[in-house]
């Protein structure tokens, strides 16, 4: 194999920004490339803070994204990246002055030509779906499709396939979206829980409509979210993404960790070494996201166990700069 090209991949989202910088690399007899990481990153910036209740973008949250954003154009540049693509999520769909947000990029990136890309909710599930099934092609639990979950801040994506995309939808329920809603209290209350609970069930009631959830024999989750739960259920000392990456837990395991995370305080949940201090206030809401999730796929799809990906959106945007843009 010889290397293609160097990319820089660009995720921001509601809670977090992330850069992967990777080398691409053609693989014998597929059509689908190698990524070898260079760098991969990230910060939690908040930029979707209140968001969903405003509309807009707080100043104070567009300059923690912009620094971040800065930085990560320095990468770039020490890196000689052959090319650069920025992805914007579901706060900047939602914030009516995401103009000043997608000049402010511009700027920072100067000679490499960015403007951030404001995608759908379709793509976002189809470039989680590439960057998350690339190694785990022909690596189902069974001869099923896997079903993939991207929990982000905003929003959750619902992608079924195989080789390619079969069925996707986006809904807007999100580990930062829910906690400003509802999950006010540390820890929430019961009332808050079921207050949160009935979005997400409708929620999923809605992706259920556009996505079989029927027949699946592989669930994957992505993102912090799922990660963090997966490292509790591992008991992991500290955040270890190597041990984390492509484990497959029983369902039961998923729905215990869930539900412990969910009902800790905050100080306790800041004193687990493998807690990110940007998931500490939100990581309840994006436990009861998960635990429903996996609940609903053990009803519908007789499910037993779910494997947790630490490649996703990001590694998506990484290959669709070298195999052609990935599309729903």
């Amino acid at each position: 194999m010889s290397v293609k090209n160097r990319v820089a991949a660009i995720d921001c989202g509601t809670n977090s920004i992330r850069l992967l910088i990777a080398d691409g690399a053609a693989q014998a007899g597929s059509s689908m490339p190698t990524l070898t990481d260079i760098e991969r990153t990230m910060r939690i910036v908040r930029l979707g803070h209140g968001v969903d209740a405003t509309g807009r973008f707080d100043p104070q949250a567009l300059a923690r994204t912009l620094d971040a954003a800065k930085d990560y154009a320095r990468a770039c540049r020490d890196a000689q990246v052959d090319s650069v693509r920025f992805i914007a999520t579901s706060a900047t769909r939602d914030a009516s002055n995401a103009d000043e947000f997608i000049a402010g990029v511009q700027q920072v990136f100067g000679e490499f030509d960015v403007t951030p890309e404001v995608i759908s909710g379709g793509e976002e599930a189809a470039l989680s779906f590439a960057g998350a099934t690339a190694e785990f092609a022909g690596d189902t639990d069974g001869d099923g499709p896997y079903l993939v979950v991207d929990i982000g801040g905003g929003s959750t994506e619902f992608v079924r396939g195989i080789d390619s995309v079969e069925q996707a939808v986006s809904v807007d329920i999100g580990c930062v979206r829910l906690t400003e809603r509802y999950l006010a209290h540390d820890p929430p209350t019961e009332e808050q829980v079921w207050s949160s609970l009935a979005d997400i069930t409708a929620a999923i009631d809605e992706a259920a409509r556009k996505v079989d959830f029927g027949n699946v024999s592989s669930l994957i989750g992505l993102a912090g979210s799922v990660t963090t739960i997966t490292a509790h259920a591992l008991e992991l000392p500290t955040y270890d993404p190597l041990h984390i990456h492509g484990s497959v837990l029983s369902t039961d395991r998923v729905i215990d960790a869930a539900s412990d995370l969910l009902r800790l305080s905050r100080a306790e949940r800041e004193s687990l070494g493998f807690m990110h201090p940007g998931r500490v206030d939100v990581i309840g809401a994006g436990a009861l996201i998960w635990r429903t999730v996996v609940q609903r796929l053990v009803r519908d799809a007789g499910i037993s166990h779910a494997r947790t990906s630490e490649k996703d959106i990001l590694d998506g945007i990484a290959l669709s700069q070298m195999s052609g843009r990935v599309s729903a």
